[in-house]
């Protein structure tokens, strides 16, 4: 698979992972589940969850639209290794904070380790 592709598949599972983002609120009960936390913990919760769906966003606006320059350029390559360990950071992640037997959490790590892998094999291309 030639790098170009790999960065448009880097796109898309930004993209999935921006609208699954969006959809916390109803997924998880935000309303109600985050009522019984403090205020400071809801609105950091809430704060960092549109941080990173406007992350998944312009990351995958830059792989849709400007997929030469990640693969062309230093900082292309510096934006592709900085999602790929961003990747890597949230599977070791997986394994110290949510220690659940469930086969979603399986299915989220299987992802994670996508992404990296996604982001990182441009690279390896090059």
């Amino acid at each position: 698979m030639d790098g170009e592709t790999l960065v448009l598949l880097g796109g898309v599972h930004s993209l999935g992972f921006a609208v699954f983002h969006m959809a916390f609120w109803k997924l998880f009960d935000w309303p109600r589940a985050l009522a019984s936390t403090s205020v400071a913990t809801r609105a950091v919760a809430q704060i960092l969850n549109l941080r990173l769906i406007y992350v998944f966003l312009g990351m995958a606006a830059l792989c849709f639209c400007l997929s030469g320059e990640l693969l062309g350029t230093r900082l292309g390559h510096a934006l592709l290794a900085g999602m790929s360990l961003f990747w890597v950071g949230r599977t070791v992640e997986q394994f110290v904070f949510l220690r659940y037997n469930k086969v979603l959490v399986h299915v989220l790590t299987v992802l994670f380790v996508i992404g990296a892998l996604l982001f990182a094999a441009p690279l390896l291309r090059t």
